[in-house]
């Protein structure tokens, strides 16, 4: 759930500053500033981790590595395309499928104990998947829903 404080912290931090420079605080700004960082700052960690993030993808899938890179691309992509306007709705609802997707990973991750910091097997397992990243999960994709699809 760390994570999740680079969300809530832009997302406040943003409300902030439209406030004291707007008046009142951009809600939609906010909210997708804040989805936008934290996908940003998750992309790149595709490619500081990515011995420990090729041992998430599931075995049947071939070139873990590109899969790394690709998603990695795909997630700061995705910052980027909140940001922009016209491009919001198609981006949101791309990262909720990317999102229900990636999940197949976290499950893989879970069983496995995979520690994708250290990139070996003493990961928290399943309690993580059931305590943590199935609620950080849902939070992403009613975050995504409501600030690039709901208040667009």
């Amino acid at each position: 759930m760390k994570l999740l404080t680079i969300l809530f912290t832009t997302f406040i931090l943003a409300l902030v500053g439209t406030y004291i420079f707007q008046g009142k605080p951009d809600f939609l700004f906010s909210g997708n500033l804040g989805m936008a960082v934290f996908i940003v700052f998750t992309g790149f960690s595709h490619f500081k981790f990515q011995k420990g993030m090729a041992m998430m993808i599931p075995d049947f899938l071939p070139g873990k590595m590109f899969w790394v890179y690709f998603t990695g691309i795909l997630e700061i992509a995705a910052g980027i395309g909140l940001m922009i306007p016209s491009i919001r709705e198609i981006t949101a609802i791309l990262l909720i499928i990317f999102y229900v997707l990636v999940f197949i990973a976290n499950i893989n991750s879970s069983r496995k104990n995979i520690n994708i910091f250290k990139a070996d097997y003493t990961g928290p397992g399943m309690k993580y998947l059931y305590t943590q990243r199935i609620p950080m999960q849902l939070i992403l994709i009613a975050w995504a829903w409501y600030f690039g699809i709901y208040l667009n």
